[in-house]
């Protein structure tokens, strides 16, 4: 597999048994070939998609071996978490030991590994599973190519069977993407109709936890997707908050992420599939699951998708409907509130300063009992105006996602903001990175009965992320809410980015 080669220690040999099944595979390359090799099981970036995959059995037995639980990021089933060289660039696998060059977890070694010299993974279209050689394990220019031949066709009927194609359907990550350098020689008719036609069940998606950030991450890095003006949506806190309101779950196929949520009618997607494939084949594809799950129900969607991801999709048998866009301000022109058109603006920060002696600092843990106790009172506080059915049930559902923010807003990202009247939590905001030019605005609550403090405290928060270097401020939507539509055009945005949703249909 590419840059990854594993470590085969020993003569030729059959192998031990395959966790995954009670038959063998035989071993091909020598141990005295595997110990002249120096690229084995190194690799030159961390998150290199090479790194081998471990099923959760995989997982429990390479723990049983010795190996921590801290490599595998998912339980479910992942590629392990490299550890830096000790002795050189890159990285290793944390079961490769650098001094001795043999692997510590040898007899407990994934599929993944098992499998090497050979690659199991997708065509160049990504049409068919297939199985070849990699051209740079040095041992396989040396071998004769009758003997490559004999081997690939035993192991691909080995891979055929359908205890191992069951397994890989679970593990649809243990087929890698296309690789130039490897050498192809077999198509795996059986598995590839096994992982193109059958759906997963909603049993095999994962719940979205905190665990999920890194990967989350990465899958929005594939994707292309972020410049400064991306819709808040396009990252994990906005997610995680209302999982407290939806159940959210997510699967990898094909090297995308795939993010679903359940509503009362059905399942949709928050967000487009996120990965480096074209949109249009993993958008069918998001639809096809959809559709398997939901049946007649119209709640079969994807929402935040940008203008972008609408051109790149054009043309396909899709239906469209706007939705409220965010709106996007020039950072250093909230922080000063200069001139004529911030003029009011300006008063009431004014006034705070002169009348109500509020400071700003950082959130702290023992500031939770502060904001829950402002949260209830502001929640009052919005009860006792005017509020339409939209902004009431908006109050129904805030307490839970606030106080999942206050419990876990360092492990998904986010950083908050307390106003402090003497002793008093009088106010909080906590927003996020969108990109290293955007900062986002998440949430902002602050006492209503000092007027001026939301302006105040919103200035506070648009000056320490210039302070940090922002561009931009994205304060999200207005949830089609008047009185916050208003609020947010008051202060002038530079653009409100589209926003849109997608049904399948007639255009």
């Amino acid at each position: 597999m590419g840059d990854m080669i594993k470590i085969i220690m020993g003569k030729a040999r059959e192998f031990p048994p395959v966790t995954v099944s009670s038959k063998t595979l035989p071993q091909f390359v020598p141990g005295s070939a595997c110990s002249r090799c120096d690229v084995c099981c190194r690799f030159p970036e961390a998150d290199s998609f090479l790194r081998p995959y471990f099923t959760s059995q995989e997982i429990i037995h390479a723990e049983a071996a010795g190996l921590s639980a801290e490599y595998f990021p998912d339980r479910f089933g992942a590629q392990i978490t490299l550890i830096k060289h000790p002795k050189g660039e890159g990285y290793i696998c944390p079961a490769f030991d650098s001094l001795s060059g043999q692997c510590t977890i040898y007899e407990a070694r994934p599929l993944d590994c098992r499998l090497y010299p050979l690659a199991l993974m997708w065509d160049e279209a990504h049409e068919e599973v297939v199985l070849g050689w990699d051209a740079k394990c040095p041992y396989m220019g040396e071998s004769v190519p009758a003997a490559i031949a004999a081997y690939i066709a035993q192991v691909a009927g080995w891979l055929e069977e359908q205890p191992q194609i069951e397994i890989i359907a679970a593990n649809p990550r243990l087929v890698g993407p296309f690789q130039e350098d490897v050498v192809i020689e077999r198509s795996l008719p059986t598995l590839t109709t096994r992982l193109t036609q059958t759906p997963p069940a909603l049993s095999s998606l994962h719940p979205l936890t905190p665990a999920d950030v890194l990967r989350f991450a990465r899958a929005l890095e594939s994707s292309g997707c972020l410049s400064p003006d991306a819709l808040a949506a396009y990252a994990f806190p906005y997610h995680d908050v209302w999982t407290t309101l939806l159940p959210y779950r997510w699967m990898e196929s094909d090297g995308t992420f795939f993010l679903f949520a359940q509503s009362p009618d059905g399942w949709f997607m928050p967000l487009p599939p996120l990965g480096p494939r074209p949109l249009t084949a993993t958008v069918e594809k998001a639809f096809a699951l959809m559709r398997q799950w939901n049946g007649s129900s119209a709640a079969s969607r994807i929402e935040n998708l940008m203008a972008s991801q609408k051109s790149a999709l054009r043309g396909q048998n899709l239906c469209w409907r706007q939705k409220e866009g965010d709106y996007l301000y020039h950072a250093e022109h909230l922080a000063r509130l200069a001139g004529d058109r911030y003029k009011s603006q300006r008063a009431l920060c004014n006034r705070v300063e002169r009348e109500y002696r509020v400071i700003a600092r950082p959130y702290r843990s023992d500031d939770q009992l502060g904001c829950l106790a402002l949260l209830a009172r502001w929640i009052e506080q919005k009860r006792a105006g005017f509020l339409d059915e939209a902004a009431a049930l908006f109050l129904d559902d805030a307490m839970m996602a606030h106080r999942l923010v206050f419990a876990e807003h360092e492990r998904i990202g986010l950083s908050g903001t307390v106003a402090l009247q003497g002793s008093e939590v009088v106010g909080y905001t906590f927003g996020y990175w969108l990109t290293p030019q955007t900062w986002c605005v998440l949430i902002e609550v602050a006492d209503r009965a000092l007027p001026g403090l939301s302006q105040w405290l919103f200035r506070e928060t648009c000056r320490a992320a210039v302070a940090q270097g922002a561009t931009f401020i994205n304060a999200m939507d207005d949830a089609g809410l008047p009185g916050l539509r208003a609020a947010k055009q008051h202060y002038h945005p530079l653009a409100v980015i589209e926003n849109w949703i997608v049904t399948e249909g007639e255009a």
